[in-house]
């Protein structure tokens, strides 16, 4: 059936469960639009940033090590320095990254919960602006605390872009606490939510989604606990046994400007054994994290005006491109830059699909206000 066809049905309830400017609407396009944003700034950061970032830790690292052989205090505190701003670097990305998508899984959440949600269109709707501004702004303040620092800042250790991420953060509270009021005030009436004809649709799209996005959480908490039980306790002990190798070398000295034997060795296997406990951590994270991307969609495949092969063809693309990027990310150690840059095409194919279905919600509600225009003419002339 073609999509325009299968919309004729859809307005009688949609009107009224997604009204123009309504909070609803609004929690889905900005919930979507924070997944696709926060996706695209996570495999921008891993392209450019993640790997040239830790070798310029591991050199300094190095770089440390050296200096403390040699009792040069000033150009050790230099290099640890340099390591705190790498990482400061590498924390603000990774902040930002999580922060965006994270607010994007709390809009699609409250959208589904919005028939239970006893306010005002209104009221909604404000407390859905303050989410989604808030969303957008603390993310863009935390990617901005590298660069900005305490420059101007009228506080002796907070800058300015903390204090702006800060007061979104505050905003997302606010909302959030509107949004749970409005819950309660439901819970406390008793009264079953209205008939939502657009949650209740199970094609196969949302199917699949909702049982792909099922499976991911669960592998996701499976190979945390694999690796918690299995790797995490023994990784910190060689982390312990590995730092006091480095330090103990200080008193070696094999000649000026070399590091010593055991030193060096015990630098590399440092630097493997975080390079391990961070591909590790970051597979555990994006599987459970395009798994719960992938059931958030799900249940708004209704809202996706695509005809039903082009929804099929970006659920699939979703799900290969959730599974590849976690995969690939645990072989990098194994097959270096190939498998990096396998990872890459699949967050490259999770931002294809969630651009294909945002793109599918616009027009969705492209075709509600024409609807109801033509609707409004229709009845005044």
């Amino acid at each position: 059936m073609a999509a325009a066809d299968r919309f004729s049905n859809a307005p009688p309830h949609a009107l009224v469960a997604f009204p123009r400017m309504g909070a609803r609407r609004l929690l889905v396009l900005g919930g979507l639009a924070l997944f696709l944003g926060g996706t695209v700034l996570g495999d921008i950061f891993a392209v450019f940033i993640l790997h040239p970032n830790a070798d310029r830790i591991g050199q300094s690292l190095a770089a440390a090590t050296a200096a403390v052989r040699q009792h040069r205090a000033e150009e050790a505190g230099q290099s640890f320095a340099a390591i705190g701003g790498f990482l400061e670097n590498r924390g603000t990305k990774v902040d930002a990254h999580a922060h965006m998508i994270g607010f994007g899984y709390l809009a699609m959440l409250l959208a589904i919960l919005f028939p239970w949600i006893r306010l005002s269109e209104a009221a909604c709707r404000r407390l859905a602006a303050l989410l989604i501004t808030g969303g957008v702004v603390l993310p863009v303040g935390v990617f901005a605390i590298h660069y900005v620092g305490l420059a101007y800042s009228p506080l002796e250790s907070i800058g300015w872009a903390s204090v702006i991420a800060d007061g979104a953060g505050l905003l997302v509270v606010i909302a959030c606490a509107g949004f749970l009021a409005g819950l309660w005030r439901h819970w406390r009436t008793g009264e079953p939510p209205a008939e939502d004809a657009l949650l209740r649709d199970r094609s196969w799209t949302g199917r699949v989604l909702l049982a792909g996005g099922t499976l991911l959480i669960l592998a996701g908490f499976l190979h945390g606990a694999w690796y918690a039980g299995m790797d995490l306790y023994a990784q910190e002990h060689q982390d312990h046994d590995l730092l006091a190798a480095m330090t103990d070398s200080a008193s070696l000295d094999p000649g000026p400007g070399l590091i010593p034997e055991r030193a060096g060795t015990a630098l590399n296997a440092y630097g493997m054994l975080q390079a391990d406990h961070a591909v590790t951590i970051a597979a555990h994270s994006h599987i459970i994290e395009f798994g719960l991307i992938a059931l958030m969609a799900g249940f708004f495949q209704p809202f996706v005006f695509l005809s039903e092969a082009w929804k099929r063809r970006w659920a699939v693309v979703l799900l290969l491109g959730s599974v590849t990027l976690p995969v690939a990310v645990l072989l990098e150690l194994r097959f270096g830059l190939v498998a990096g840059g396998v990872a890459d095409v699949g967050g490259a194919l999770v931002i294809a699909a969630l651009a294909g279905m945002l793109t599918g919600v616009l027009r969705y509600t492209g075709r509600l206000d024409a609807t109801a225009e033509s609707d409004s003419r229709g009845a005044s002339a």
